[in-house]
C-alpha cells in the first residue's frame, strides 16, 4: 500500500536531515535549468524561517516507513487561509505520483482551510505544471522587479541570483467540505 504518513518534525536531527533533502532538491531543480551554481539556492536560514513561522507544521512524508519528502505549512486557525511554504519530493522518491500524494494528504489534514496558497519560480516549469494542472491552483500574481513580493525582506528569495528573481504565487480555493 502506498498510503502517505505525514509525521510532524521532533528532533534536531529529523530537522536537519529535513532540510539537507529539502536543499538539494530545490538545488538540482535550479541546476538542471541554469548549470551549476556554488551557492545553495536555498539557504538554512530561509527553511529555519518558515519552520518557526506562526502557525507552522513541518512533515516528513512517509511510505511504510521510508522517507520520501516532507513539507512546511502555515496555518491560520482565525481566517483558514493557509500557506504552503515548502513542499519537497526526494530525487530517487520522483516521478511516482508522491508529490501529490503528499499534497492531498496536507490538504486532508486540514479540511476547513478555505484557501491555500503557495509561491514557486517562474523557471521551475515542473512545479507550475504540478500545482496548476494537478493540485488545482490557480496563477494569481506575478512577482518580478516591476512587481515585487511585499513579503520578501532581501533584493532576492534565497540566493536566487537577481536576473532570475521571479516567481507566481497560486491560490487555490477550497469546496465547502
Amino acid at each position: 500500500m502506498n498510503t502517505i504518513k505525514l509525521r510532524p518534525i521532533i528532533t534536531v536531527k529529523e530537522k536537519n536531515t529535513f532540510v539537507s533533502e529539502i536543499q538539494e532538491a530545490f538545488q538540482i531543480s535550479y541546476v538542471s535549468e541554469f548549470g551549476e551554481f556554488e551557492k545553495q539556492v536555498l539557504p538554512t536560514e530561509d527553511i529555519e524561517e518558515s519552520i518557526n513561522a506562526k502557525g507552522a507544521e513541518a512533515y516528513i512524508a512517509e511510505i511504510a516507513g521510508e522517507r520520501i519528502g516532507g513539507a512546511v505549512i502555515v496555518i491560520d486557525d482565525k481566517t483558514d487561509y493557509n500557506s504552503l511554504h515548502l513542499l519537497y519530493v526526494k530525487s530517487s522518491a520522483q516521478n511516482a505520483g508522491n508529490g501529490f500524494k503528499i499534497w492531498k494528504a496536507i490538504e486532508e489534514l486540514h479540511p476547513k482551510t478555505r484557501i491555500w496558497e503557495t509561491h514557486t519560480p517562474y523557471y521551475d516549469k515542473r512545479n507550475i505544471h504540478f500545482y496548476v494542472n494537478r493540485c488545482g491552483f490557480k496563477i494569481v500574481e506575478f512577482f518580478n522587479p516591476k512587481h515585487k513580493d511585499p513579503h520578501q525582506i532581501g533584493e532576492t528569495a534565497g540566493n536566487i541570483p537577481k536576473e532570475n528573481n521571479y516567481f507566481f504565487r497560486f491560490e487555490k480555493e477550497m469546496k465547502s467540505r
